[in-house]
């Protein structure tokens, strides 16, 4: 299942799509992260079968994803974004 968190507005959609299909619940990306946006949990609150850990991204950061995650915004170079980097499975993916 993909998740998407995040908001669109005027100036452009800002979403983090997390593939829990893939994700392991390692928390590699919660680690990586500068602005502490991931948590892992016990049990997906999305998907109440699933009994392993999964990243997600709380309720209070999703509406400021715009700017907790601006440091870390892919620059000219097109250096991977620190948590999508660290993410050995490859489930993170951002929209801009």
């Amino acid at each position: 299942m993909r998740a998407q968190y995040g908001y669109q507005d005027a100036s452009g959609n800002y979403f983090i799509t997390l593939d829990t299909d893939r994700c392991n619940g390692c928390g590699d990306c919660e680690r990586a992260c500068p602005a502490a946006v991931f948590t892992v949990l016990d049990k997906d609150p999305n998907d109440p079968f699933r009994e392993d850990p999964v990243a997600v991204i709380p309720v209070d950061k999703q509406r400021r994803l715009k700017y907790l995650c601006n440091p870390c915004k892919p620059s000219s170079r097109g250096a991977p974004l620190p948590c999508v980097h660290a993410c050995r499975t490859g489930a993170i993916e951002h929209s801009w």
